[in-house]
């Protein structure tokens, strides 16, 4: 008999597979439209993502899988049928009193799947309504924790602390919570006015300390120049006193070599044959050159009686070389004289015989 009932059912399963009457699951305030609840026509496809409560003579018997099921007309009855994908619900604008006693208007979206539907079926009468209410309830309660100023910061925390406390509650729903979105914050206009002054004011201050970090930054560059410049200013300077000193040092030397050397070369000029003779006309040719510069640089000159005579001031310049010359040949000859006075004198003492003591 009951292959004969699928039989006859059969001719009809492609006219109407499920019943065209929708099924509310929500509030009176904000509805949904599921999968509409199917008639029993024994052989039934269940589509994907969507599970099927069955209940046999008015007690719960199972969930049917998609795909190809039988059930016993009469007596099996789908009574749920369940949406296994992400559901997305808006919650309602509502009213929170911040920490700090500000009142805002805040709304936000959830989002939710339901991973038992045996527990959204049996566990709860209403199951999206029971988790709008809690998210709004949880959210008032998370923002009377924070000020105004941190519900801006943290709203991410916001909504992390939100979404945990609507799982712990509603694990016993069968509903897993993904995460919630706050949407829109509303605030009074006096304290949008006053947040908005606070923000100017925040801005000028940060410009006017910009400002005079930026005018000490200039008064440190220009006073570290300026003494970079002293520092660079005294080492030039110690390193030309310190170049001058080296030059004159070795000009000076240079000099007193030349002077050395000419003076050996003029002594042994002097020791050769005629070299009298050339002292002599050197001397002439430096009076006369002498001379010649007379009053060009004063107007007073003293000159002697005899300025005209060139060879007695040439003569009197040779007896002066001549007793000069005399005068260093008799100190090496005094010196040996000495010397052998002493060593004759030693000689003496050695010679003579002692005088002898007798008792």
């Amino acid at each position: 008999m009951l292959r004969t009932a699928v039989w006859r059912a059969g001719g009809g399963l492609l006219k109407h597979t499920r019943q065209t009457l929708p099924v509310l699951w929500g509030s009176r305030a904000q509805q949904r439209w599921a999968s509409s609840l199917p008639m029993n026509t024994v052989i039934l496809f269940v589509p994907q993502q969507e599970a099927w409560v069955v209940e046999r003579m008015g007690r719960f018997h199972r969930i049917l899988e998609p795909g190809l099921n039988f059930l016993i007309p009469i007596l099996d009855r789908i009574r749920y049928v369940q949406s296994l994908k992400e559901i997305v619900i808006d919650v309602p604008e509502q009213s929170a009193v911040s920490l700090d006693n500000v009142t805002l208007q805040i709304d936000g979206v959830l989002y939710l799947r339901i991973l038992d539907p045996f527990k959204a079926s049996y566990g709860v009468e209403d199951p999206e309504y029971a988790v709008t209410q809690l998210a709004q309830t949880t959210m008032r309660s998370e923002l009377g924790k924070l000020t105004l100023d941190k519900v801006f910061r943290e709203r991410e925390s916001l909504n992390s602390n939100i979404v945990h406390s609507i799982n712990q509650a509603a694990d016993d729903w069968g509903i897993r919570c993904l995460r919630y979105e706050i949407k829109d914050i509303h605030v009074p206009p006096r304290v949008k006015e006053s947040m908005q002054m606070q923000v100017e004011a925040e801005r000028r201050k940060r410009a006017t300390v910009l400002e005079s970090e930026g005018t000490r930054e200039a008064d440190i560059n220009v006073a570290e120049g300026r003494k970079q410049a002293q520092i660079l200013a005294s080492e030039a300077q110690k390193a030309e006193q310190i170049n001058k000193a080296a030059g004159e040092a070795n000009a000076v030397l240079a000099k007193a070599e030349a002077k050395a050397k000419a003076i050996r070369l003029l002594s042994a000029a002097l020791t050769l044959q005629n070299g009298d003779a050339a002292a002599s006309l050197s001397v002439a040719e430096q009076y006369v050159s002498a001379f010649s510069n007379l009053a060009k640089e004063s107007n007073t000159i003293i000159l002697p009686s005899s300025t005209g005579d060139v060879s007695s001031m040439v003569t009197q310049a040779m007896a002066i070389y001549g007793s000069l010359a005399k005068t260093q040949s008799q100190k090496p000859a005094e010196s040996s004289a000495a010397v052998t006075e002493d060593a004759q004198g030693e000689e003496r003492a050695v010679t003579e015989p002692q005088p002898t003591s007798s008792l």
